[in-house]
């Protein structure tokens, strides 16, 4: 099932090239359909809180300059929810940084209350899965006391098209492209921590509650963006997310 979030904030499901309107996130019909060309998709979540892990993968640690740091348990960090940007959105540049890198990523939707959830019993909370593209003011991650501006800052996180169900989180392969060339590509089957370890880890000590989301960390290749580029991320059985830097 493909689940949206279009128009002033209705819920539907994709069937081939149309749009089925529904009373919540994968709930009834309600006999309202649209043609999917026709609409705009925003977020397909709604969430109180965006929790995002850094250095999930290993080559990404590496370029990154720190090969002998594999982390022990997850490192976590938040973005803001004024940092979502529905598919197809233009993100300004922003004028406080000079080095604006993307982050290709899945994204988790959690669609049942979770707290303390054991690892073999937190992909039950899951609504489904997205694409993510976790823009970083580099520069200011480095400069700044905490990341609030490099990472939440207006539009910092497109997020979409849609939530797939029925995936398996560790069976998928990651990939971003900038102007139609593949700068990174990656499995998640290669993540350090996998996603139900994630969400049990985070749900110890933070309940977390339908549509949040939740940032799995990105592969090697992450790079600069400028004024003019298409960034585009896509993520097997999930579909593609394209953004364009103005």
């Amino acid at each position: 099932m493909r689940i949206v979030r279009f128009g002033r904030g209705t819920w539907g499901i994709v069937e081939g090239g149309r749009v089925w309107a529904t009373r919540g996130p994968g709930g009834a019909p309600t006999g309202r359909r649209y043609d999917l060309e026709d609409v705009q998709l925003l977020p397909p979540a709604r969430p109180t809180k965006i929790v995002c892990v850094g250095r999930n993968w290993r080559d990404h640690i590496r370029e990154m300059g720190h090969p002998d740091e594999v982390p022990s348990e997850p490192g976590l960090f938040l973005k803001a929810p004024n940092a979502l940007a529905h598919p197809g959105a233009e993100i300004p540049y922003p004028p406080f940084t000079r080095l604006l890198h993307y982050e290709g990523e899945l994204a988790v939707v959690i669609g049942r209350r979770m707290k303390a959830v054991p690892p073999e019993e937190a992909l039950v909370h899951v609504r489904g899965y997205t694409c993510a593209l976790d823009l970083t003011a580099r520069d200011r991650q480095q400069t700044d006391l905490q990341w609030v501006r490099a990472k939440s800052a207006d539009g910092f996180l497109p997020l979409g098209p849609w939530i797939a169900t029925d995936l398996d989180p560790q069976a998928l392969s990651i990939c971003t492209r900038v102007n139609g060339e593949l700068r990174q590509y990656g499995h998640t089957r290669d993540m350090i921590f996998p996603v139900a370890e994630l969400l049990s880890y985070v749900s110890t000590f933070m309940t977390l509650l339908p549509e949040d989301v939740v940032l799995t960390g990105t592969p090697s290749g992450v790079g600069e963006l400028h004024p003019g580029d298409g960034v585009e991320v896509e993520v097997e059985g999930i579909g593609s997310l394209s953004v364009r830097i103005v």
